[in-house]
């Protein structure tokens, strides 16, 4: 399966969580790519939106290769292969820094609006793809320490071991394309696949009716 653009691929992933309209959710898209298929997703199912943010801790000497990540609050998830290798104290400062930095997005995306209350309620989370999970099962950490009832991840692509460890802390799973024959990254399903901006991610949560 190709996407033109996240936006296609939000609107795409909202048909096939087409079971969630009606019920009492909120989506939680990752920023920043997830926000484009959350504000689709939220419109869709008529749904409140909120953020989790989790920051991804890159390897001391590849920063694009992720051995862990952290949201504002929430438990740190690591890939503990990689962990053993690198200086405890060096992990400590970068979990610090990406913490500020999840805060820092929250405030700059939402301002002083306080996290809508997820107890009893169906949680969402969303994002533009998935490769190791890490950034998402950080997100799922989270989210249980707020007590939906049922949470759920959506997601338009991501290989099937990854999704297949992500429906073990989670009650579902829904993805548009699972699969073995992964192409190596998420960009790889798209036409168009740009880095959003700050601006663009407020502009998109603000395309929404006010909460």
């Amino acid at each position: 399966m190709r996407f033109r653009d996240r936006t296609e691929a939000g609107m795409k992933l909202a048909q096939a969580l087409e079971r969630y309209r009606g019920q009492d959710g909120i989506v939680y898209p990752l920023p920043r790519g997830g926000v484009a298929l959350g504000v689709e997703i939220a419109r869709a199912l008529a749904m409140p939106i909120d953020l989790v943010i989790p920051r991804k801790i890159g390897h001391p000497h590849n920063p694009e290769y992720a051995i862990g990540a952290v949201t504002e609050d929430g438990d740190l998830v690591v890939n503990q292969w990689e962990v053993t290798r690198v200086d405890l104290h060096w992990l400590d400062r970068q979990v610090a820094r990406e913490r500020q930095e999840a805060r820092r997005r929250r405030e700059l995306y939402l301002g002083d609006r306080k996290p809508l209350p997820a107890g009893g309620k169906v949680a969402i989370l969303v994002d533009d793809g998935i490769a190791t999970g890490l950034t998402m099962r950080a997100a799922i950490r989270d989210l249980k320490n707020r007590h939906p009832a049922r949470i759920v991840v959506a997601i338009p692509v991501a290989p099937q071991d990854t999704a297949e460890r992500l429906a073990m802390e989670v009650d579902d799973v829904v993805g548009l394309d699972v699969t073995d024959a992964y192409r190596g990254s998420v960009s790889a399903y798209y036409d168009y696949f740009p880095q959003l901006t700050d601006e663009e991610v407020i502009a998109l949560l603000e395309s929404l009716p006010a909460q």
